[in-house]
């Protein structure tokens, strides 16, 4: 298991769990966490109605938001997936497929905004991208 020692690991980690948490109420079975090649790693893998989802988690810590104002636009944990990042997560999702017969597949975003403070969190998913 990995160890995560930074405050940026251990954001990441949360936004990851809550993540999970997320998918499970909406009835998806996770089936892998932290899919890792040399040359990149799939946050999640995770599964509903016959589809496999992988899953990018991007988290940022924001502790002045309120989950429904304005200002929660400000803090955009998709534009931290940037080309070379989306380019290594497509190889790897490639390498699960030709090791794993998955049939239809997609690739999705999860974006979680952090309270620390109030201990609240925001997600938002990003469906069906385009790799």
């Amino acid at each position: 298991m990995k160890k995560f020692t930074s405050v940026q690991q251990k954001t990441g980690e949360l936004g990851e769990a809550i993540a999970c948490r997320f998918l499970k109420r909406r009835s998806f079975e996770i089936i892998e966490r932290n899919y890792t090649q040399k040359w990149g790693e799939i946050d999640i893998v995770a599964r509903r109605d016959g589809i496999t989802r992988f899953i990018e988690v991007k988290s940022v810590s924001c502790e002045n938001f309120e989950p429904m104002s304005p200002n929660a636009d400000r803090y955009r944990p998709e534009d931290q997936a940037h080309v070379r990042k989306l380019k290594r997560i497509s190889r790897t999702i490639q390498t699960y497929l030709a090791n794993d017969e998955v049939g239809e597949w997609k690739f999705d975003l999860i974006c979680v905004y952090i309270n620390h403070a109030r201990k609240v969190a925001r997600v938002k998913m990003l469906v069906d991208l385009v790799l």
